[in-house]
């Protein structure tokens, strides 16, 4: 970004998602233990590819001069996760909110942090098909029509 305010917007961006990457995390490690053996290592491979976004994110933020959000303690989840179906539910649940907020980087950024965004974006697009078994129209968008939910709520952890 050239001018200040767009580096601004791209700077809160990338908070936006990094906080999502840190709240993904955080509910896969619910999905890991709720899921069903069969889908434990797709689970696994989310819960890193999350991980490592989450970690690149941080680098990113400090590039532009800012502090990294942390992580909060604990995330209230969406609903319960008693079972494998729950934890399938959570997953998918969590691909689509991490979508839409970096669809929202991808409009705050250009040239290579925008191709990466749009990288994640299809992944996270990608996964939420997967766990849910079906899919949308335009991934990170239509989830966010008439809603600006954030990605989750730190708070008390539900399990």
């Amino acid at each position: 970004m050239s001018d200040d305010g767009g580096q601004k917007r791209e700077l809160k961006a990338l908070q936006a998602v990094l906080a999502a990457e840190h709240a993904a995390v955080y509910g896969y490690g619910v999905v890991g233990g709720r899921v069903g053996a069969d889908r434990r290592t797709e689970a696994r491979a989310a819960y890193d590819a999350h991980r490592a976004r989450r970690d690149a994110l941080g680098r990113e933020v400090r590039d532009l001069g800012g502090e990294p959000v942390a992580s909060a303690a604990g995330y209230e989840l969406p609903f319960a996760v008693p079972d494998a179906a729950a934890a399938a539910r959570l997953a998918a649940e969590l691909e689509e909110r991490v979508a839409g907020v970096w669809s929202d980087l991808v409009r705050a950024a250009d040239g290579d942090r925008r191709a990466t965004a749009a990288e994640a974006l299809r992944e996270a697009a990608v996964r939420a098909v997967r766990w849910r078994g079906g899919s949308v129209a335009f991934p990170g968008l239509a989830e966010r029509a008439g809603t600006a939910s954030a990605p989750a709520t730190p708070a008390t952890p539900t399990a």
